[in-house]
């Protein structure tokens, strides 16, 4: 069963293309124009195993706001897509991952109920050229259309830019941990309703 999907938005602010391999081994192509984020996305391919084409021409000459936001809506619509209807994946995952001073957490249920609780303070404005309230603002989008429940946090941490790719890591491992196949729940759904 292949786990992929393509999924592309245009609207006046943003031109989005993303192609996903669920199963794959993290290779990745990401181009949004905003260094940063293209940094926290390949940590999100490399560490998650699911391969990634992100191409996204946004209108950074109003701000990064839009770009940020679009690219985690389509993405999270990619990963719905490819999940399909969810049969023997394990549902659950969570990762707790250091970077030097920093740790971040990501809890996953794939539930088909979106929900973030995001836990993370940042002590500058940006950390290149990303604005770090686009952080949460990227969580948030990607978990309403994936359809899944994120707790995310860093709980201490004085570097910015090691908070948000601890957050980054461990979205990607909790990711990869719950859309797994188990292969004790071949064939069946992980849920008491029968569905997600």
């Amino acid at each position: 069963m292949s786990r992929t999907a393509e999924v592309a938005r245009k609207t006046k602010e943003t031109d989005i293309t993303v192609v996903i391999n669920l199963d794959g081994k993290g290779e990745n192509k990401i181009d949004t124009g905003i260094g940063f984020f293209d940094h926290m996305l390949t940590a999100l391919s490399k560490h998650s195993g699911i391969d990634m084409n992100i191409s996204c021409k946004g209108d950074l000459n109003v701000d990064a706001h839009h770009s940020v936001e679009d690219t985690g809506i389509v993405l999270g619509q990619a990963v719905a897509e490819a999940l399909g209807d969810k049969t023997g994946i394990r549902r659950y995952g969570s990762a707790r991952i250091p970077m030097d001073e920093a740790l971040g957490e990501a809890v996953i249920d794939i539930s088909g109920r979106p929900f973030i609780v995001f836990d993370c303070e940042f002590t500058s404005d940006m950390i290149g050229e990303l604005d770090t309230q686009l952080v949460e603002e990227f969580m948030r989008s990607f978990a309403f259309n994936a359809g899944i429940t994120l707790h995310i946090g860093c709980p201490y941490g004085t570097n910015d830019h090691h908070k948000a790719e601890a957050m980054f890591k461990a979205l990607a491992r909790a990711l990869r941990q719950a859309s797994e196949i188990d292969p004790r729940f071949e064939g069946q759904v992980i849920s008491t309703k029968g569905s997600l």
